[in-house]
């Protein structure tokens, strides 16, 4: 905390801390990925995307969602997300921010369009129901209560609900991330060896979109604005 006198830190002080202190952490990766996307064009083709396989992955924790972060560090973690894109060659296909964006993203991997998104909720929240023990674990509430919320059209989906996906269509699930101290998370299914991969990227708290290489993107009109954010 900052306090004003006696030779304390003054508010106005500790904001402009706070605010340069975010803008050193904008500069550091910058310079990282500015580093890691010249690396990549000495050694590779130019076909990274398929290569985030072989970073190191954040070890995957079912969760349901935290706070939404303050508009500052909602605008550092876009920022962050974009170079990351841009350094492996990625692109995202943006689907709606109606609160059914995690199940448009996958929609779109699963079957080249996020307008299936209610029939992936449906199969998810089916999936959490019939097997109540794998996922009741990481739930705050009564499971009961946590599934019928997440039927719901507009819920916003987590990452117990990614885990649910992951088992129920037998996908690996890659994440792009903006989180700072990673960039990449696999979510793997529980019960067998994954069938497919499906690719989103996830800025924090915030929004999912599909995931695509450059060349691979397909062509899309840009999903109508909605003010999912704040």
């Amino acid at each position: 905390m900052c306090r004003g006198g006696n030779g304390n830190q003054s508010v106005g002080e500790c904001s402009s801390s706070t605010s340069m202190s975010s803008h050193l952490d904008v500069e550091d990766d910058r310079m990282i990925a500015l580093v890691l996307s010249e690396e990549y064009a000495k050694v590779h083709d130019g076909s990274v995307g398929r290569r985030l396989t072989n970073l190191a992955s954040m070890p995957h924790v079912p969760r349901i969602n935290s706070r939404i972060p303050t508009t500052n560090d909602a605008s550092l973690d876009q920022q962050r997300l974009l170079e990351r894109l841009n350094v492996y060659g990625l692109c995202e296909v943006k689907v709606s921010g109606d609160g059914n964006c995690l199940f448009r993203a996958l929609s779109d991997q699963m079957y080249r369009s996020p307008e299936y998104h209610k029939h992936v909720r449906k199969d998810i929240v089916k999936q959490l129901k019939s097997h109540r023990s794998l996922y009741e674990g990481y739930v705050p509430m009564r499971f009961k209560t946590y599934y019928k919320k997440m039927a719901k059209l507009g819920e916003w989906g987590d990452h117990v609900t990614l885990q649910a996906a992951a088992d129920k269509f037998a996908a690996k699930i890659c994440l792009l991330t903006s989180f700072r101290d990673t960039c990449f998370i696999e979510i793997m299914p529980q019960l067998g060896a994954p069938r497919r991969e499906l690719w989103l990227s996830f800025w924090r708290e915030v929004h999912y979109n599909s995931l695509y290489e450059l060349r691979d993107a397909p062509f899309r009109h840009k999903p109508k604005k909605k003010h999912w954010l704040f």
